[in-house]
């Protein structure tokens, strides 16, 4: 491959060891067994290659599309969003102000990095009522239906789903 100590490997697994659609499952195995591998000091995953057999397991997601487009009014063109940046940093008010930016400014959606959850700079309720303004006023301006992914992962499953819960 490159450097003298540097090679490349093969690594294949039966479908029958993963349970069929669960794309937790085939990731787990691959970060588990193989990035876990003690005796690699260093490890590179360069491809992925799932079998059509397996991949026609996962269902896709919960809604699809059809129920987003739905949802935000939008058909015939693609949906148009952005995760608010920077992800990490911004107090609530702030973040939902970067949200009506990006809303006012024409996009249909916007989104929380991952890593934004409740941080004491900005938890995650103000959050949640600094976007629901910001989407309320940029529907208002626009005459457009606009959204936010807004991101409820918690310590705990209880505080996720109370979150879920209270931002229906």
């Amino acid at each position: 491959a490159g450097e003298e100590n540097q090679y490349i490997a093969y690594v294949a697994y039966p479908l029958d060891l993963f349970e069929e659609g669960s794309v937790t499952n085939l990731f787990t195995s691959i970060v588990g067994n193989v990035f876990g591998f003690k005796a690699l000091r260093a490890f590179r995953l360069e491809d992925l290659r799932i079998p059509p057999a397996y991949s026609k397991t996962f269902q896709g997601p919960p809604h699809g599309i059809q129920v987003e487009r739905d949802k935000l009014n939008k058909y015939g063109r693609p949906l148009l969003g952005c995760t608010i940046k920077p992800k990490l940093g911004l107090f609530a008010k702030n973040y939902g102000r970067a949200v009506y930016e990006c809303l006012r400014g024409g996009l249909d959606f916007t989104k929380d990095d991952e890593n934004v959850n409740s941080q004491p700079f900005m938890r995650w309720r103000d959050r949640f009522f600094f976007v629901a303004e910001a989407i309320y006023k940029s529907q208002a301006e626009t005459g457009e239906i606009k959204g936010h992914y807004l991101n409820a992962a918690a310590g705990t499953c209880e505080e996720m789903m109370k979150r879920a819960e209270y931002a229906k």
